[in-house]
């Protein structure tokens, strides 16, 4: 059974940093090209950054902001949030596709507000 599991969320000020994990399990993970998306309240679900099994890797939404990584030996996907704002409030979703079928994780809150 695949699951991606996402943590690190939660309520921040303007100007502070998160980082977000996600563990994944049931896949071969180092074989997986894997993602975050997010979505705000009213808006649709965005990529925001994408990272291939050998860790090239792409930033889609504040790239000047945000970094994805990972750590193969984990199964683990990161997402390195600075400086964050309160326009970056939203779910942020783990996510890959496994043999032509997508998976997401249940989610994280990140909330920026003072």
């Amino acid at each position: 059974q695949v699951q991606l599991v996402e943590s690190g969320g939660g309520l921040v000020q303007p100007g502070e940093s998160l980082i977000l994990s996600c563990a994944a399990s049931g896949i071969i993970f180092r074989d997986l090209t894997m993602a975050f998306y997010r979505q705000a309240p009213g808006k649709q679900r965005e990529l925001v950054a994408r990272i291939l099994n050998e860790g090239g890797s792409a930033t889609f939404v504040n790239a000047d902001r945000f970094t994805i990584s990972r750590d193969n030996a984990k199964s683990t996907v990161y997402l390195h949030m600075n400086n964050l704002k309160p326009e970056d409030t939203a779910v942020y979703y783990c996510y890959t596709d496994w043999n032509g079928i997508d998976y997401w994780g249940q989610g994280t809150q990140v909330t920026v507000s003072s």
